[in-house]
């Protein structure tokens, strides 16, 4: 595999990028929505965390698209969290049941486009997360 830079400063990787880091970025990308449907929804950081483990040091471009799709995955699973919590309230179901919705619809939205923009050799920056791979 070629090993390529990626310069965080204009949000691309370099123009010769090969075809492999591109499709596992994509992988790191739509391994959430994966591990997402494997397990109900509780465990999409899963399938990035994975991704990030086997090629953080042989491709800066895939570490930060798995790192971007993992730490996006934490905030939506604790979106997730805090909506069961107001559920069991009941009075705050309403809130819960949208907590869910934005979360789901995050989730597939931002997993869907980030492995399209990975595909085209470009850095994807989610809207939400909660930084703790890097």
């Amino acid at each position: 595999m070629q090993t390529s830079s990626y310069d965080p400063t204009t949000g691309r990787a370099p123009s010769m990028t090969s075809g492999e880091e591109r499709s596992v970025a994509s992988l790191a990308h739509l391994s959430a929505i994966i591990a997402m449907i494997v397990s109900a929804g509780w465990l999409s950081f899963i399938g990035p965390l994975v991704v990030w483990f086997l090629y953080k040091d042989r491709s800066a471009f895939v570490r930060n698209a798995a790192a971007g799709s993992f730490n996006f995955n934490i905030w939506a699973w604790v979106m997730n969290v805090v909506a069961w919590i107001l559920a069991f309230t009941v009075v705050l179901l309403p809130v819960a049941v949208i907590l869910w919705v934005v979360a789901g619809v995050m989730t597939l939205w931002c997993h869907i486009r980030g492995a399209i923009v990975a595909q085209h050799g470009q850095a994807y920056r989610y809207p939400a997360s909660i930084g703790l791979l890097h």
